[in-house]
């Protein structure tokens, strides 16, 4: 493994334990009943946990959507043509997409980046390049890229976050962009979780039952011929991943490494997430999940992470759409840890202790 890389995994800690019991015993002592603010309450525990204090809310929020191709769109498992990768990388850099609008809502910076787009772009202000290749192999002829290559598109990730944390970068979500890349994604999830590929392959961008039996036949077949050994993560990404899902398993490594929490998005995010935390166990504790796809195979995944979504909204855009929303709901929580007043504080009167 790479020093760069090994330097990062080494610094990804626990959660401050002290941080944990401070914020937690100012949510005790908030104006409401314990309890009262579900999850919120957990969030903004967790949060301070990550960044070793009880933060009033995040002063740069950004979404880090990667996008890049994949060669076994040969195969046929999608109903959209490869050239719109890069037709919504311009819509990102336009934007007019969907995370571009939700990025805007919740005050969040939308960064895009070209991990490996058939064709490349010319030099873009908005745009970040760390071009891996032109897009992966076909998996189901042969390893979809080199492990040099799964490890270098880490790297570009972990550079990527590293650029933004010098610029304040305090809580980071995770996109995509990627025509095939469901169909990476399910590999994965197939290798690492040990479920079938039936029961993990969903329709992607809306493919019919027969289109879908033709894609789980595809991943199977992926597996069968490459062979990925579910305890080696590098491995797994070489043989049946993509380049965007190798840069985004980089930037939440890199984002853990300097105590930034992480909201990924969906399936291809939670893909990237398999891979990060078998790079990095304690990573998982800084990863939130923004939602709950509508893609078949996302549940599982989340399930075998040990993550509860946020929220459900059947949604299966990707991008980082579900991450924007997630951020909002977590600004949420350290808002309110915060920013309510204690009972002290406000002069209302507590519950009686029960008499001892």
């Amino acid at each position: 493994m790479n020093n760069y890389l090994s330097q990062v995994l080494n610094q990804i800690k626990p959660l401050d334990s002290k941080a944990i019991e401070a914020a937690r015993a100012r949510q005790n002592e908030l104006t409401k009943p314990r309890g009262s603010l579900g999850r919120l309450e957990e969030l903004s525990i967790r949060i301070a946990g990550i960044k070793s204090e009880i933060i009033r809310g995040f002063n740069y929020k950004a979404i880090i959507t990667m996008a890049a191709d994949h060669g076994v769109v040969e195969e046929g498992v999608t109903l959209y043509p490869q050239e719109v990768t890069k037709q919504m990388v311009f819509n990102f850099l336009n934007g007019g997409a969907g995370i571009s609008v939700l990025s805007r809502l919740v005050g969040a910076r939308s960064i895009v980046v070209d991990m490996g787009v058939v064709g490349g772009f010319e030099p873009h202000p908005n745009l970040i390049c760390k071009m891996i290749d032109f897009g992966t192999r076909n998996m189901t002829r042969e390893p979809a890229m080199t492990r040099q290559q799964a490890l270098d598109s880490i790297e570009s990730g972990i550079a990527v976050v590293e650029a933004e944390i010098v610029k304040g970068l305090d809580i980071v979500g995770t996109g995509d962009m990627g025509i095939g890349n469901t169909t990476a994604s399910s590999a994965i999830a197939a290798a690492i979780t040990g479920k079938p590929a039936e029961k993990i392959t969903g329709r992607g961008e809306g493919i019919d039952n027969e289109q879908l039996a033709h894609k789980i036949n595809v991943v199977q077949r992926a597996l069968d011929v490459n062979k990925p050994d579910s305890h080696d993560p590098i491995d797994v990404l070489s043989k049946v991943g993509g380049f965007e899902i190798g840069g985004l398993a980089g930037v939440m490594l890199g984002a853990a490494a300097h105590r930034v929490p992480i909201v990924i998005d969906g399936f291809i995010s939670g893909a990237a997430a398999l891979i990060a935390t078998g790079l990095a166990p304690a990573l998982k504790d800084y990863l939130i999940a923004a939602h709950l796809s509508a893609e078949s195979g996302h549940e599982v995944l989340l399930q075998h992470l040990g993550l509860t979504p946020l929220l459900s909204l059947n949604m299966r855009l990707g991008e980082g759409t579900g991450a924007a929303l997630g951020i909002a709901i977590v600004e949420a929580a350290v808002s309110t840890l915060a920013g309510m007043a204690t009972f002290a504080e406000a002069g209302v009167s507590q519950v009686q202790k029960e008499a001892e």
